[in-house]
């Protein structure tokens, strides 16, 4: 097989959020606290899907939908359309047990992820996407 025929796919993710949960926050706790409870949310789902990965990199499956149903509920508190709906895509694949769909949805999770916590945005400027 030669080197040229081989095409290497870049999937690019079009994230999906509602700047809605955010805003609320903000307005029922004004700028500064909002500010500190958003930024520990963050912080917790970035956590969150660390140790997911760490669980899916160690095929360790225990409570994988439990972890995966907490990112999906954190997610949907702030906003991050695109983050919940995967996580719950993944969710479903592990309860039907189809190992090629997670492996593909999980991919998809990653990217999803890492362009939801990408730190060269704000949460509301990503919303206007």
């Amino acid at each position: 097989m030669q080197a040229d025929n081989v095409v290497r796919l870049r999937p690019l993710e079009r994230l999906r959020q509602d700047g809605g949960p955010i805003a609320t926050i903000y307005r029922n706790l004004g700028a500064e606290s909002a500010e500190r409870v958003v930024t520990r949310a963050l912080g917790e789902v970035a956590l969150t899907m660390a140790g997911l990965a760490n669980q899916v990199r160690a095929h360790d499956m225990a409570d994988l939908s439990r972890h995966l149903r907490r990112l999906q509920l954190m997610a949907e508190n702030l906003g991050m359309v695109s983050l919940s709906l995967v996580a719950g895509d993944a969710r479903s694949c592990l309860a039907s047990g189809d190992s090629t769909a997670f492996s593909a949805v999980w991919g998809r999770l990653i990217r999803i992820a890492e362009a939801s916590l990408a730190p060269d945005k704000t949460l509301l400027d990503r919303s206007l996407l």
